[in-house]
């Protein structure tokens, strides 16, 4: 069976990877987490994001038809999810909450 489509990129991230190398020219030495940071800060500074946002939406149409041939060609939407949406973690009791609930069943009561 083929791969699912990989869901396409924000305007975001599309525009992000393009600069950003430019923003390692300006920032020698900067972390990636402030690469991110700074990103951001200079995205939402821009006045024009039309040329992103029309890449972006081009991309999205272009994963629609590939998901639909998927599923179409025998694909589920869930194939090549890692994580069933509302599956939980059952929570581990600690040590002391089982030992002091023991105690409390053991009817020794000290009032």
């Amino acid at each position: 069976m083929a791969e699912k489509p990989k869901r396409p990129l924000s305007a975001y991230m599309l525009w992000l990877n393009s600069a950003r190398e430019q923003i390692k020219k300006e920032n020698p030495g900067i972390k990636v987490t402030e690469i991110a940071k700074k990103g951001g800060e200079l995205w939402r500074g821009m006045k024009d994001k039309s040329e992103w946002e029309y890449k972006a939406a081009k991309m999205k149409d272009e994963y629609n038809k590939q998901m639909q041939d998927f599923e179409r060609n025998g694909g589920s939407k869930d194939a090549g999810t890692k994580k069933k949406k509302g599956a939980k973690k059952v929570a581990k009791k600690s040590k002391k909450k089982d030992s002091e609930d023991e105690d409390d069943e053991s009817g020794d009561e000290s009032d």
